[in-house]
């Protein structure tokens, strides 16, 4: 499976990107190693989260 997903920043923002693994793809940007944007600014928390059986129907939900 697929997911979309969406974490709140400590600044505040809303981050968005696409995973086969969610709290894995979470636990990578609490370290700095998922998305540049989340190295400068931390993520809190998971707000929101979709899955689709295809990666090309989250890439198309994503826009």
């Amino acid at each position: 499976m697929w997911y979309l997903y969406i974490i709140e920043c400590k600044n505040g923002a809303l981050y968005t990107g696409i995973t086969d693994d969610v709290q894995r793809r979470f636990d990578r940007h609490l370290t700095g190693q998922g998305g540049h944007y989340t190295g400068y600014n931390p993520p809190v928390r998971i707000v929101y989260y979709e899955e689709f059986k295809m990666r090309s129907a989250v890439a198309k939900r994503e826009k």
